[in-house]
Parts: structure tokens; sequence; C-alpha cells
């Protein structure tokens, strides 16, 4: 080899050598980075370059601001209140199944994430009560961008709710349509406030956008835009007894809040959502109906059946007794917010009833202007009932107009029942009797009320039965002796009179209460009775209600039902 040759080869060998350096380098960066791609979620990259947090990035703990936008004080009652807000001043013989308190939370404090899962855990802080834990994912709105597609190349999807543990596609009209949407609904909802706690009788909140409920986590979550300055948080219990505290004591907090962080959804719903409670004072016919029947009504009638109803506090046995109506206000099985694990999406959500006085409906303030003629309507039509009117006087003159005379058996009890019906059919009825209690058979009953023309009976739930009466119908209360005539008026009379009926009030004398054999004829009882309502509920409750029967007099009550026969009479 030539000298001059030798130091060429060597020269080319260490540039031969310097490449295959390179190239090796070259190739390893490229495994490397291809096994971290395969092994990484690909979603978290994309959530990272749209300014998201990938999982590997979420801080351990994060601490969520509690700013609660309390309403006024409602805690105060009237003088009324103590009368009609309790089920015992309706119906003492039935029966009112309250349920354990629910613990309140103060603050809540998002835990390390989950590995398997994806989400973060969200449990109470030491100092917080927490019902359940919450499982949140921290991931993030914004658009993907159009042209991504997961799934079979020949199907159209969207990206409706993105996370950061995995994509979530769903099926949208939109999308064949050539609309894209954020999701977040933030258009529909607008400036409005998440939720109206204006209202006296019942707190509601309503969503309209992506909604996301989350019953092991008792909250609500509206997802926000970014770049929002919406900073919503709201405490409710969805029981239309705002005020009252021991009622209110049995019904879970449900969280409502806008956030820009939330669980992954596990289940989508085209239908809009209504969420409220069965505790309370349901159990009790009355309040079955002013606390739930009536508002479930006004809240949901407008959805036609496709509604999905989720309850808080389950009462499974008052759903069975109830599912007729049930059944015709929501096409869809119900929800026990207690044994659901799922986070469930909607575009519409409404948590809490709308609810006015007691068994009505305030027809300026409810949707589509439903009033309680609605109701009766309604309730005729979901037990199929025959009779939408009254029948004429005389229109069947073999026909005798029917009265039902509602019975009871431990307190307010008619004492001269026989002497009562005797006096009814000389006037020309054909005179029913029957009891109504929290056993009957709903449906039975409302066939046996929906084929009389005039309907009596004492003070009590069982005159809640009215609302299978026929249009014209007329309903009579006897009022018991102590100054109950406001709260009796308020409690039936004006709803009976909404629905369309004929209304009768009939006030006992002191000659026909049976107070007079407990106490003297000159006792205070008797010259002024409201005077003892300062002593409160209870005592109201044990004299004018638990320790009275009537002993009607006929004679001062026969003009009464003569008026009734009157009213049936074109």
């Amino acid at each position: 080899m030539k000298s001059g040759e030798r130091p060429k080869l060597v020269r080319g060998l260490r540039q031969e050598s310097r490449r295959f350096r390179l190239l090796v380098i070259v190739v390893g960066f490229f495994l490397v980075s291809l096994t971290f791609v395969v092994i990484s979620k690909p979603d978290a990259i994309l959530f990272s370059l749209n300014g998201k947090l990938p999982v590997e990035q979420a801080p351990t703990s994060i601490l969520i601001k509690q700013k609660v936008n309390s309403p006024p004080d409602t805690s105060r009652k009237t003088s009324t209140d103590a009368l009609r807000g309790d089920p015992r001043v309706v119906d003492d013989e039935a029966d009112v199944r309250p349920k354990g308190t629910k613990g309140e939370e103060e603050s809540r404090v998002l835990s390390e994430p989950d590995p398997t899962s994806g989400m973060t855990e969200l449990t109470p802080n030491k100092d917080g009560g927490g019902r359940k834990s919450d499982e949140e994912t921290l991931g993030g709105e914004g658009k993907r961008e159009e042209g991504e597609e997961r799934g079979h190349a020949a199907e159209k999807h969207k990206v409706t709710l993105p996370t950061v543990s995995n994509y979530t596609i769903h099926d949208s009209e939109d999308t064949e349509n050539g609309k894209q949407d954020d999701g977040t609904g933030s258009d529909l909802q607008g400036s409005k406030p998440l939720c109206d706690f204006s209202n006296f009788r019942a707190n509601v909140c309503e969503m309209r956008g992506d909604v996301r409920v989350h019953p092991n986590a008792t909250s609500i979550m509206f997802m926000e835009p970014a770049g929002s300055q919406r900073d919503e948080l709201w405490k409710i219990k969805p029981y239309p007894r705002k005020g009252d505290e021991f009622c209110l004591s049995h019904i879970t907090e449900l969280t409502v809040k806008s956030n820009k962080v939330a669980p992954e959804c596990t289940k989508y719903h085209d239908v809009p959502a209504v969420i409220f409670s069965l505790t309370g004072y349901t159990g009790n016919l009355f309040h079955d109906f002013t606390d739930v029947m009536v508002p479930i009504f006004t809240t949901a009638s407008e959805f036609n059946g496709e509604v999905q109803f989720l309850i808080t506090d389950m009462a499974l046995w008052w759903t069975i007794k109830y599912h007729t109506v049930l059944q015709k206000l929501s096409k869809y099985p119900l929800i026990d917010f207690s044994k659901d694990d799922q986070v469930h999406c909607f575009k519409h959500v409404i948590v809490g009833l709308h609810a006015y006085m007691e068994f009505t409906i305030d027809s300026s303030k409810a949707p589509h202007n439903y009033s309680m003629v609605d109701f009766n309507r309604f309730m005729r039509g979901a037990y199929s009932l025959g009779r939408d009117t009254v029948t004429v006087l005389g229109e069947y003159p073999k026909v005798k107009p029917r009265l039902l005379i509602i019975k009871r058996h431990r307190t307010r009890m008619f004492l001269n029942l026989d002497e009562i019906i005797a006096m009814a059919e000389e006037l020309g009825f054909e005179v029913v009797i029957d009891e109504a209690n929290v056993s009957s058979d709903i449906s039975k009953f409302a066939r046996l009320v929906n084929t009389v023309d005039v309907m009596m009976g004492v003070h009590g739930a069982g005159l809640t039965n009215c609302v299978f009466l026929p249009q014209n119908a007329t309903l009579i209360q006897i009022v018991p002796w102590g100054g109950l005539e406001w709260v009796s008026r308020t409690d039936f009379g004006n709803p009976a009179e909404l629905m369309g009926l004929h209304y009768k009030q009939y006030s006992i004398s002191v000659d026909e209460s049976s107070l007079t054999e407990q106490y003297p004829r000159d006792h205070e009882i008797f010259k002024n009775p409201i005077a003892f309502h300062k002593h409160g509920f209870d005592f109201i409750r044990q004299t004018f209600m638990d320790k009275q029967n009537v002993k009607l007099d006929c004679k001062r009550f026969r003009p009464i039902l003569l008026e009734a026969l009157d009213n049936l009479n074109p």
C-alpha cells in the first residue's frame, strides 16, 4: 500500500464509524419515541396540544373552592306554616316515613389519581361530611379538529365529551347536518344562573348544555367552555318544603356547580332529566300530592313522557303505589341515586320540582301555564276514569246523584254517621261510605271517587282524593272546632275551586264538637280557640285533631247538601 493511501483509508473508516454511530442514535431515538407513544395514552398528547392537562401532569391534590350562592333566609315560618307544613295537620292516620339525615359537605379535596381507571377520586377532607366519593377526570372541553375519526371508517362520529383517559365518541344529528358543537351548550344557558332560589316554596336548578350527573357523588356539573367567567356552586335539597328544617333534614343534599373538569360520561341520554327526592313527608296522602304529584306534573308534563326521572332518597313502596302516574309522566325506568354508579350525560337537567302554594299550581308561573284543571284532567286520564263531568240532575230520571262520605276510624270521626246517611238519602242522594288511607288501593279508590257527584268529609288527607272527581262535582269539607278555617281552605278549598270543582266549607259549632265532653262550656278553648295556637302545633294537633270527633247537626248542615244538589242543575 502506498504511503499516501493509508491516511485516506483511516479517515474513511473514521467517517464510516461516525455515520454508523449517528444512524444507531437516530434509530434508538426513534424506537424510544415509538415505545413512549405506544405505551402512553395518545389522547393525553392530544389534550396537551389543546392546552389541557394529561394524566401524568395532573396535580395530586386540588382544593375545590366552595362558593355557595345562598338564598335569603327562609328558615323562618309564618304562623300558618306550623299548621299546613306538617303532614300531621291533614292526616294523622297516614304513615309518614322519613329517612335518616344525610351528612352535609363543607369542602372536598381531589385525591391521588387511580391508575386503573384513569380518573381521580373525589373524597371529603377531614373537615367535611361527604356522603359519597366522587370520581373526576381532569379533562377539557374544546373542539376536536374536523376530520379526526375513530372506530369504523364508514361511520360518522363526533367527540362531544372529551376526557383525559380516553375519547368519548357519540353519534349526533348535528354531525349529519355538518355542524360541530363543543358540547358546552353555553349558547343555550347564556347568562342565566344555574339555579333559582327566589321561590318561597321550592328551589330549582335548570341547566341546558353539557350536564353531567354523578349520583355516587351527589353532584350535577354544568360544563363550561374555555375562557368562561361563570363560577357557580349551589347546594340544593330537591324536595319542595323550603324552610322546613325538620323535613329537609331527611333529604340528601346535592351539589350543582359549573366546572371545566368532570368525570367522563359513562351513559348518554337523549332526553331531559328531572331530579327529585321521595322522602320528606311522603307516605301521607296529602303530602304525596302537594309535595310530589302536583309538582312533578308541573315540572315534567311538557316533555310528554320523554324525560328521565332520577330519584334521591328512593322509596320503592311509593313508586309501586304510584307507578301508574309515574309511567304516564316518564317512559323510562327510574334511576335510584343511592344505587347508581354511572356518570350520566344530559343536554337538559332540572334539579328540584316547581311548586307553589299547597296543593295548587300557579298558572301564571308554571311552565306552559299549566293549571289545576290540567292536573285534574291528567289524573283522570292516568287512571282511565270514565267521567269527565258530573251528570246533570234529571238527565237520567232513574239515576240518583251519588254522595261519597269519607269515613274515619280513629280521629275526627262522625259520631252520628247513620243520621247523616238518612238525611242525605231523604234528600235524594245515593250514599256511598268508604275510608281513604295510606294503605288504600289508589286505583280502586280513584274509580269510586270518579263515580260520585259530591264528596264530603272532615278535614284530613282523605279529601285529597278530590283530584279524581269529575268536573263540576262538589267537595264539602267539615272543619273541626279550633280556628282551623284558614288552613282547611288553603289545603283543600282553594285547590278544589282551581280544579273546576264546587266547594263548600262547613265549620262545626261548639255543640257539634266532642270537646264539650272534655272541657266546661265556659272554658277558654270555646271562647277563644285561636289563642291556643300560640302553644304550637303539638298542642293544636293533640287538642283540636287527635282528641276531637264530630256530631253533625243535620238540621244545620242540611242546606249545604241542598246547595250541592243545586250545583248539579245546569
